[in-house]
């Protein structure tokens, strides 16, 4: 498990994985609410250009960011509100893959199919605040995942 002191450093991570993330990726995050996964996902679109603090998707399901705000096409989804697999359809995730990097949230409401090459990362509340991170690396991240 890996440390995450404070929003700060989640943010620092994402950061750190918009330096090797690339068109195609798909990156899931799975926790709590308040967990910290918006907080990652801010972190890497400001790496990546964006210049404004990025909303949580909550609400949109899918808030897409497109070149020039980021230096490539990115769509940051929120499955939280997803009951049923046949309504991911609907928003066009895998047309998407094959030019954006998806930093999805919820992952976990959709079958384990969909994010068969995903960066899996799990976020926990710790008793004194901090966050643990613990991750999945497929073997199209092991070269890239800058943990290891």
């Amino acid at each position: 498990m890996i440390r995450l002191a404070d929003a700060a450093a989640s943010e620092a991570l994402g950061a750190r994985l918009a330096s090797v993330a690339r068109p195609g990726d798909v990156i899931a995050m799975s926790g709590q609410l308040g967990a910290g996964k918006t907080s990652i996902a801010r972190g890497l679109l400001a790496a990546l250009g964006l210049e404004e603090e990025a909303p949580s998707p909550s609400f949109a399901i899918v808030q897409p960011y497109a070149p020039p705000e980021v230096r490539f096409p990115v769509l940051h989804v929120d499955l939280y509100r997803i009951d049923d697999p046949d309504e991911a359809e609907e928003l066009g995730l895998d047309d998407a893959r094959s030019d954006s990097l998806l930093l999805v949230e919820w992952p976990e409401r959709l079958p384990e199919s969909w994010w068969a090459d995903a960066l899996w990362l799990t976020l926990t509340i710790e008793p004194d605040g901090a966050r643990g991170l613990t991750a999945i690396v497929p073997a199209a991240w092991r070269d890239r995942w800058p943990l290891t």
